[in-house]
């Protein structure tokens, strides 16, 4: 019978944390477990900030973004000395469950510890969507409506000056940021580590948008790390086709702000279905959406690379926003 469980949140901030540490909190009171949140995800554990949820106020957290219990990256975890040291702390504590919300790093954390015989759940939280075995992850949502009201800010100063602007998204290696944002948005442009376009093609596409049909403005939207300067880029596409065309990194902007309803909803279902499995005695398992429904998978199936999406529906937008 389990009378502790330890929660965590490692890795990226993202928006929907707090309400799944709530849930998780929530439920196991509901079936007389304490709750232990620990401070700065795997770190917290080695430096013992092992404290009770009930010095927490989660029902206020629940409608803010970021996490309550904050979160760190540790590569330190890696080491198998550091693991076991980490397993007798949380013996230490009389922990006999953890529930561990964050990426891919934070799964494979927790797989270790569920290897040394903690009973482990992952949730996914994080912004960029990139976890395998789940259609959305805790974070996704509301970095997508937070890109969509930038772009869409940026649209409307565009008008006013009839300027281009390439603006930059986070996703990683997945292309779920970028795609989705620039189907919501109508960017003219998307690109994606599936569909990389030469600095030559871009001017080609926003000549064609502004100079030939007459445009009054263009949005470029790129997912990260696939141009080095995206400002030379942009002094580039103006010195060839004499738009006005700014660059811009939403950054950590994407991170922030209150979780949408969707959010919120996806974290409680999700700690609420870590405990019911913790109930049932379950381990190594990950928590995932899958066809409107919360299911759970083999922990180490969310270690493969998440598939991207056709190539041909990037196309498809890109000549439907192109008309």
């Amino acid at each position: 019978m389990i009378k502790k469980i330890g929660i965590l949140t490692s890795g990226g901030d993202a928006p929907g944390m707090n309400n799944a540490v709530r849930a998780v909190a929530k439920k196991a009171l509901l079936h007389n477990i304490e709750p232990l949140l620990i401070k700065e995800g795997y770190k917290g554990i080695l430096t013992k900030q092992i404290v009770p949820a009930k010095n927490f106020d989660l029902d206020k957290a629940s409608s803010e973004g970021g996490t309550i219990i904050f979160s760190s990256r540790f590569p330190e975890f890696q080491n198998n000395l550091v693991r076991q040291e980490a397993k007798a702390i949380l013996d230490e504590f009389g922990i006999q469950a953890l529930v561990a919300i964050g990426g891919d790093g934070t799964y494979k954390g927790a797989y270790e510890l569920h290897k040394l015989g903690v009973k482990v759940i992952g949730l996914p939280g994080t912004i960029d969507n990139d976890i395998q075995e789940t259609d959305f992850t805790i974070g996704f949502d509301t970095a997508l409506n937070s890109i969509v009201e930038s772009v869409d800010r940026l649209r409307d100063t565009s008008r006013s000056h009839k300027r281009c602007f390439i603006v930059e998204v986070m996703g990683r290696d997945c292309q779920d940021l970028a795609l989705y944002g620039g189907i919501a948005t109508g960017a003219e442009i998307i690109i994606t580590n599936t569909h990389i376009l030469t600095e030559e093609q871009i001017v080609n596409l926003v000549d064609q948008q502004m100079n030939q049909q007459g445009k009054t403005s263009t949005i470029v939207l790129t997912s990260e790390h696939i141009y080095k300067d995206l400002k030379a880029i942009a002094k580039f596409v103006e010195n060839k086709t004499g738009i006005a065309t700014r660059a811009m990194s939403l950054e950590h902007t994407q991170r922030g702000g209150r979780p949408t309803a969707f959010e919120r909803i996806l974290a409680t279902q999700m700690g609420h279905k870590a405990v019911e499995l913790l109930l049932e005695n379950k381990s190594g398992l990950a928590i995932s959406h899958k066809n409107g429904k919360i299911e759970a998978v083999d922990i180490t199936k969310v270690f493969v690379t998440k598939q991207p999406q056709d190539d041909k529906l990037v196309l498809e937008y890109n000549k439907l926003n192109q008309i």
